[in-house]
């Protein structure tokens, strides 16, 4: 493929041929990206008894969830190893590394063997997959924002950037649909065996896909310029955050763009899903079809975005957007959950429940790994309710040695898991869950699967009065997403010079999106089992969002029309 030049026209005119390339073999990587990361959580559980059979259940979930939890934690260290590679080597051969690393990776879990086969060798193999993965991605997102930003015409990068962001959802999609598929084909029981291998050795098809053209990529030709003219970074990392006027771009692009972005886009796609699913019980395959037609219909708001941040600035529509998902989040889940399981809705608001506790012996329930144990007797009563999706408050009572549940008249009292041995844990917990669940049921509680649940029989059963509010108040939770990310690419590569660019502009999307996105769920798990109200845990993405919205006004510079090249010695 030939060179293309560095471009500073602001004309309306279509993309050239060789721009698309650009675009194609950049977006790729980002549709592996969410594509492995929606595989392995919605298959963590499959995964969980393959991988950990040697564990009892709870046990091989917890440590499920730490792989998939491993992934996102180091994702900002492999933004400063290949930020600092992409600076010093080159945009285009250190994100045709990463995408090698990640999509070998992905196939590899599809033929690993299993515990049963190989032992302890099969979760240590998995875990050493997952950091390899989060890595590699901790180093393709910067790289294929810089090598498209760095490719577009001057006053149309929001454009060209954002279908980079289009296929953050695509990827996300396509695994649903494979997913879908699969156990449609080879049934439940077969899915479970062998069939869940599928989604992941498909993935060969992207790698090999996304190798090809990227093999006939060009250089960037702001780097190529600037190595030639010898004024590339020899130590990107310290020039970019060990020197206070980058630094400090780095932290406000962090704190005043990416933090409220980030949690944004978790509440919209991925709380979303684990709210309609977890708290509101809605069936797998119902809660999956009204997400996929969600962001079928709103994904689009990546590109128009895009576009519009090109005309009247990134700020506006970044800030905008995290402005309206935090005045908006309570009445929309309200109503998701008023439309989705409307005896669950109302239960909430008429039954009363409470924990009777000394509250100093209650722990805070943050568990991001999924490996942490809360076996007091206040954590156990309190995680069966948040796990049972109840509103419940907590009655002090200093001095008291146990907790107890009171629901009605009825009084539970809450055992001390670390009392027992291990192998009565689960049992004795068991036990109360059980009869916890009798005495919701007896005061009034549905059932999980109770015939006010919305539920979909098809893809295309949709037009039911549930399913079209529900598809509309997903929807506009895609749109938030879509105004925070379309023009992110955009802003980021134009906050720091082309010498640092790659380094700069990773490493705080990825602490963003990494760990005050990946942090979410269980952020809000906790907040909700401490508080014992099921909307509680939407104040973590409401603060921070707020707190961007801020910060952003007053230390993130427009800019939009910004020449990026500006003191790089760039001839253009």
């Amino acid at each position: 493929m030939s060179s293309v030049s560095i471009a500073t026209d602001r004309d309306v005119r279509p993309m050239t041929r060789d721009e698309r390339k650009v675009i194609v073999a950049s977006s790729l990587g980002t549709v592996f990206e969410w594509y492995d990361f929606y595989l392995y959580g919605s298959l963590a559980a499959v995964i969980g008894a393959n991988f950990f059979s040697q564990f009892p259940e709870t046990t091989r979930n917890i440590f499920a969830l730490f792989a998939f939890a491993a992934g996102f934690l180091v994702r900002p260290f492999g933004a400063l190893v290949f930020g600092r590679l992409g600076d010093m080597v080159g945009r285009k051969y250190t994100f045709l590394v990463t995408i090698l690393i990640m999509g070998t990776s992905t196939f590899v879990v599809g033929i690993l063997p299993t515990s049963d086969s190989i032992g302890l060798a099969a979760p240590i193999i998995l875990i050493m997959l997952r950091l390899l993965q989060g890595l590699a991605l901790g180093g393709e997102y910067g790289g294929a924002a810089t090598y498209v930003a760095e490719h577009a015409p001057h006053g149309r990068r929001g454009f060209y950037t954002s279908f980079i962001q289009v296929t953050a959802t695509a990827g996300l999609f396509l695994s649903l649909l494979v997913i879908l598929f699969t156990q449609t084909a080879v049934g439940p029981e077969n899915f479970r065996a062998w069939g869940w291998r599928v989604p992941f050795l498909l993935s060969i098809a992207l790698l090999a896909i996304s190798v090809w053209i990227r093999l006939q990529m060009e250089e960037s030709p702001a780097f190529q310029r600037m190595k030639a003219e010898g004024t590339h970074s020899k130590a990107p990392i310290a020039e970019a955050f060990f020197q206070w006027k980058n630094a400090k771009i780095a932290l406000f692009a962090l704190l005043g763009l990416v933090a409220g972005q980030a949690v944004v886009w978790y509440t919209g796609q991925f709380y979303a899903l684990f709210f309609l699913g977890q708290v509101l019980k809605v069936d797998s395959f119902t809660t999956n079809m009204l997400i996929a037609w969600s962001l079928l219909l709103g994904s689009g708001g990546f590109v128009f975005w895009g576009w519009l941040s090109d005309k009247i600035g990134r700020k506006p529509i970044i800030l905008g957007g995290c402005l309206l998902a935090a005045l908006t989040y309570f009445p929309l889940f309200k109503l998701l959950s008023a439309e989705a399981n409307p005896d669950l809705h109302r239960a909430h608001q008429t039954i009363q429940v409470q924990v009777v506790v000394d509250r100093s012996n209650c722990s805070f329930q943050f568990n991001p790994t999924g490996t942490a144990q809360f076996t007091s007797a206040c954590d156990v009563a309190k995680s069966a309710l948040a796990r049972a999706s109840v509103n419940y408050s907590v009655e002090g009572a200093p001095g008291r040695a146990g907790a107890a549940v009171r629901i009605g008249s009825t009084l539970i009292e809450a055992p001390h898991l670390r009392d027992l041995e291990p192998a009565q844990r689960a049992p004795e917990a068991a036990r109360f869950t059980q009869q916890v669940s009798a005495a919701l049921t007896a005061a009034g509680y549905p059932a999980a699967s109770n015939p006010s649940v919305v539920k979909m029989n098809s893809p295309i059963d949709i037009f039911g009065e549930q399913q079209l509010v529900l598809i509309g108040i997903l929807t506009l939770l895609v749109i938030y997403v879509t105004m925070v990310y379309g023009p992110i690419a955009a802003a980021l590569v134009e906050l720091f010079p082309t010498r640092i660019r790659y380094t700069s502009m990773s490493l705080p999307y990825h602490i963003g999106n990494g760990w005050f996105g990946g942090l979410l769920p269980a952020t809000s798990f906790a907040m909700i089992a401490q508080t014992g109200d099921v909307y509680f845990g939407l104040w973590y993405p409401i603060v921070i969002a707020l707190a961007t919205v801020v910060i952003g006004i007053f230390f993130v510079p427009e800019t939009k029309d910004r020449d990026i090249y500006a003191g790089d010695n760039i001839r253009h």
